[in-house]
């Protein structure tokens, strides 16, 4: 069981998690925040689900999660025209925020997989899920969410990345209410720096992507181009440098060839 009490005695922020949901199964804690009809509406506040009936990562794929023992929850930035105006950077600024939660506490190094994957040892153990609502042109709500593989031991099925969990790789049992206080006090700082310095978010994120200048390959879905990772441009768009030209991939699979 999750102790909130534990878990608020380690929040150090000014507003990410301040109004914090605990639920023990929702279909998504992304829908959830989402849904202007759940009566949530405070900027920063965090859902965190023991279990999700139907969670869910990039591409429609299904988030599997084995029960009290990990974390997935999401969190609510209402919009504004600073965040709106940066939204691709909170994306990276959220898998940093796992990065260097898990790099600070552990002493693991980590590695991230653009666009939104935290690689431990070379295996997946968190992704994120960036979402929003709009109304016309002004995006209302933006919904952030996280998935951390914390003391899960086995993983069954197929999967495009090899899991992974902290658990495993330290071989230790992790407290889930320090590490969750720990990753929102570094989102929240974090989210700070993509509105007053964009650049320190991107140096930070290309500091821990290994696959920069890399031969690679980027799948959509419905097509798939080779060439090599040249960088991410301000907006954090991968720039695939082919023989022909420098073509700027604003989402897709990434594989190293």
């Amino acid at each position: 069981m999750f102790n909130i009490e534990v878990f608020d005695i380690k929040l150090n922020t000014e507003f990410i998690g301040r109004n914090f949901v605990y639920a023990e199964e929702l279909s998504s804690t992304n829908s959830f925040l989402l849904d202007k009809n759940s009566n949530y509406n405070y900027n920063g506040t965090v859902v965190l689900a023991e279990k999700q009936s139907a969670g869910r990562g990039r591409m429609d794929r299904t988030w599997y999660s084995q029960k009290d023992q990990n974390l997935t929850f999401s969190i609510l930035l209402k919009g504004n025209k600073k965040v709106n105006s940066r939204i691709n950077l909170i994306n990276f600024a959220a898998t940093l925020a796992v990065a260097m939660s898990i790099e600070n506490l552990y002493q693991q190094r980590t590695h991230l997989k653009w666009p939104n994957d935290v690689l431990l040892s070379g295996k997946k153990v968190s992704g994120i899920l960036l979402e929003s609502i709009s109304s016309g042109s002004r995006i209302e709500r933006i919904v952030v969410g996280i998935g951390i593989n914390v003391n899960q031991s086995i993983f069954q099925g197929k999967f495009n990345i090899e899991p992974t969990s902290i658990r495993n790789e330290i071989n230790d049992m992790v407290d889930r209410e320090r590490f969750l206080a720990e990753v929102l006090n570094n989102f929240e700082w974090l989210l700070k720096k993509v509105t007053e310095n964009g650049g320190f978010i991107l140096k930070e994120w290309r500091e821990r992507c290994n696959m920069l200048g890399e031969r690679i390959t980027v799948s959509d879905g419905t097509k798939t181009q080779y060439g090599i990772f040249e960088d991410i441009d301000e907006s954090g768009f991968l720039l695939l440098k082919t023989k022909e030209k420098v073509e700027r991939i604003h989402f897709g699979d990434v594989s190293i060839v």
